[in-house]
C-alpha cells in the first residue's frame, strides 16, 4: 500500500483526476492525504467533493480555511464573498451529505507508525504533539456539537499566542487559525496571519515561518501541511509543505510518504483561480 499526501486542490478537479491518473491510485490498494482547502476558487468545488467523498477509507482529509468558510456560510454565519466559488455546492441536490461529510473531517490526523502529521496551516510554537491533538479534538467536537456557535466566534486575527488558561470562543479561534491560516510567527511566537508571501523574496525579517520558529515544541514529529501557495513544495527534517498553487496556474503535488526521500509528482493546472 502507497500513502500519499496531496496539495491544496481547491476545486481543481480536472488537475486531481490527472494526478491520480498519474500515481496509478488505487483506492483498493492505497491511500490519499489531503492537507485541506478542497474547494473554493477553483471551477469544480461540487466535483472535488464528490469525488474525495466517495474514496471512503481510502482518503484522509484535514480542514482548512476554505473549507470551514464553506461550512460557516452554509450554517448561516458567514457569506459568500465575491471571489467564491462554492455556490455549486450550496445548490447541488446531495449538498447536505457533502457538508455532513466535510465537517465531519478531522483538523489534523496522523500515522504515528511513519511519525507523520497531516495539517491544514500550522502548529504553534507553543505545542507539543500531544497538546496540538488534544487541540484538535476540542475544535473538532465544537464543530460537530455546536457548529453555529463555533462560526459566529470563528472569524478574527486575536488571541495571538497561546495559554492555556484561554477559554472559550477565544481559545476555539486560536486552534482555528493555527490549523488553518498558519504562515508566520514574530520573534516572540506570536502568530502573524496576513503575512502570505514567500520567506525567500524578501518577507519582512521579523517574521519567522511557523516551522522554523525557535524552540517550538512539536519537533520531533514531522508536519505535512499546506495552504502557503508562494512558498511552493517544500521539505525538510522537520515539515513536508505541499501547496504549490495550482489553482494559481502552479500544479498540483503528491509526495508519496512510505517512501524515503520519495520524489514528488506533479501535473500543470491551468489556473483558473479567483481573487486573492
Amino acid at each position: 500500500m502507497a500513502l500519499y499526501a496531496i496539495g491544496d486542490v481547491q476545486g481543481c478537479d480536472a488537475e486531481l483526476g490527472r494526478l491520480l491518473e498519474t500515481l496509478n491510485f488505487s483506492p483498493h490498494r492505497d491511500h490519499l492525504w489531503f492537507v485541506g482547502d478542497l474547494v473554493n476558487r477553483g471551477p469544480a468545488s461540487l466535483e472535488v467533493l464528490r469525488r474525495i467523498r466517495a474514496l471512503g477509507d481510502a482518503a484522509t482529509v484535514t480542514l482548512g480555511n476554505h473549507d470551514l468558510h464553506l461550512l460557516a456560510v452554509a450554517f448561516g454565519c458567514s457569506r459568500l464573498k465575491s471571489d467564491d466559488t462554492l455556490t455549486p455546492i450550496l445548490k447541488a441536490p446531495d449538498r447536505d451529505a457533502l457538508l455532513e461529510w466535510l465537517a465531519q473531517r478531522p483538523v489534523l490526523a496522523e500515522d504515528r507508525s511513519l511519525n507523520l502529521c497531516l495539517v491544514h496551516g500550522g502548529l504553534s510554537p507553543q505545542w507539543d504533539v500531544p497538546v496540538a491533538r488534544a487541540c484538535a479534538r476540542e475544535l473538532e467536537q465544537a464543530l460537530r456539537s455546536q457548529p453555529e456557535k463555533l462560526f459566529k466566534h470563528m472569524y478574527g486575527d486575536k488571541p495571538d499566542r497561546w495559554d492555556e488558561s484561554l477559554e472559550g470562543a477565544e481559545r476555539l479561534r486560536y486552534i482555528v487559525n493555527c490549523f488553518t491560516r498558519l504562515r508566520y510567527v514574530d520573534e516572540h511566537g506570536r502568530l502573524e496571519l496576513h503575512a502570505k508571501g514567500s520567506p525567500r523574496k524578501g518577507q519582512r525579517a521579523a517574521l519567522i515561518p511557523w516551522f522554523e520558529a525557535p524552540g517550538a515544541r512539536w519537533r520531533g514529529t514531522r508536519i505535512v501541511f499546506g495552504h502557503w501557495s508562494t512558498l511552493g513544495f517544500f521539505q525538510n527534517a522537520d515539515v513536508i509543505g505541499l501547496d504549490t498553487g495550482c489553482v494559481w496556474g502552479g500544479s498540483l503535488t503528491a509526495l508519496r510518504l512510505d517512501v524515503p526521500a520519495a520524489a514528488p509528482t506533479q501535473v500543470g493546472c491551468q489556473g483558473s483561480g479567483t481573487g486573492d
